[in-house]
């Protein structure tokens, strides 16, 4: 057990005696633990414990406040629907003097959750039904927050789905090369300054009031999808950290860019890299059952585009902190966001050998709206 965990257990409203801490997660951003409590009758009970990493939360308040806006609505929502508010969305556990987090004396901001059992993430795909039963928690969660008012929510990351602006840090980091990398990935740099004319797409759809902001979650990976152990429906959207005004096209594309990979994120043979247009066909069939009554048809029409859009921005992301030294992801090798750069962007040579394909897709889910050429 870490040494500073009992400390910080006893400012939450935790029940039972702590018994353990680990870390708990795949997570690249933030310190997480599961720490477990004995009852008084014996039984045992865990909780999740989480420090968020300030250097990539600047205004961890403002993520708090957020936070705490979302889970209420989505809480209420879920009760009104006959559901189970205990799974079925995060709930925090308040601290003892009944604040959402706690803030130590050295400025580290810590929550807590309660923990959800019998339910876990995947890292990577290993049942396709999980993907129809991820892609349709994340309309879901859409959906449910269709009618909170998204003015009142902070940007927790500024431009976080701003791709123009991802480019222009990405033009930053390969003219900075603190650590002279970019001389052995100038295949690499090339890719996505080919691709320059493509991201502002959505942007510009968006400012000039094409396309409407919504609550979105920004950070729609696979994993942040809690699945069932025994039936292997999704039980839980997780990870709100990003929870802000965007697109819905955001959340849809970065559920094909994490889920559609026939390997790991971080894959170094990129033999073993394709875009799976089968598992495509899952998260459009999922996220157009739970979201495709709300959605209007022009953000139906450019699902396809996001797809391959969040895939190269997240591409250029990792490549960008590569070349900056591995400041934002974690790594446990020097090559790791290397690698996993280069599996962004062998997808999105599928993507684009599969474009026709892909709007096609989306054509037979949604069978009402003309498709964008």
């Amino acid at each position: 057990m870490t040494a500073d965990l009992p400390e910080i257990v006893a400012h939450f409203r935790f029940e039972g005696d702590l018994t353990d801490g680990l870390p708990y997660g795949f997570g690249h951003i933030n310190d997480t633990y599961a720490v477990g409590f004995r009852q008084a009758d014996g039984s045992y009970r865990r909780y999740i414990l989480q420090r968020i990493n300030q250097q990539v939360f600047r205004d961890p308040d403002a993520i708090m406040e957020n936070m705490v806006q979302v889970t209420r609505h989505l809480r209420t929502r879920i009760i009104s629907d006959g559901g189970d508010p205990e799974r079925e969305t995060l709930n925090l556990v308040p601290t003892v003097c009944d604040n959402s987090h706690y803030v130590t004396p050295g400025n580290d901001y810590w929550r807590a959750f309660q923990f959800i059992e019998g339910a876990r993430s995947y890292e990577q795909v290993e049942n396709p039904r999980h993907v129809t039963c991820a892609a349709r928690a994340f309309g879901t969660f859409q959906s449910l927050l269709s009618d909170f008012p998204v003015a009142q929510l902070h940007e927790t990351i500024p431009d976080f789905h701003n791709t123009p602006k991802r480019y222009e840090a990405f033009s930053e980091a390969v003219s900075l090369d603190p650590g002279n990398r970019a001389v052995s990935v100038q295949r690499e740099i090339e890719f996505v300054r080919r691709r320059q004319e493509e991201m502002p797409v959505l942007v510009d759809l968006l400012e000039a009031g094409s396309l409407p902001a919504r609550v979105t979650h920004n950070d729609t990976k696979f994993n942040n999808v809690m699945i069932d152990d025994l039936t292997g429906e999704a039980v839980c959207v997780i990870d709100l950290d990003t929870v802000m005004p965007g697109l819905a096209l955001y959340d849809f594309g970065d559920a094909v860019r994490s889920a559609a990979n026939t390997a790991a994120e971080d894959e170094p043979d990129l033999s073993r890299v394709a875009f799976d247009l089968a598992i495509y066909e899952r998260i459009v069939e999922g996220f157009l059952d739970t979201a495709g009554d709300f959605l209007i048809p022009l953000e139906i029409e450019y699902l396809p585009f996001a797809a391959r859009l969040l895939t190269l921005e997240c591409g250029m992301r990792f490549l960008a902190d590569y070349l900056l030294g591995d400041v934002y992801f974690k790594v446990q090798h020097p090559e790791q966001n290397l690698d996993r750069c280069r599996t962004q962007f062998k997808m999105i040579q599928g993507m684009e050998a599969n474009a026709d394909l892909m709007i096609d897709l989306v054509a037979a889910y949604d069978g009402r709206l003309p498709i964008i050429p």
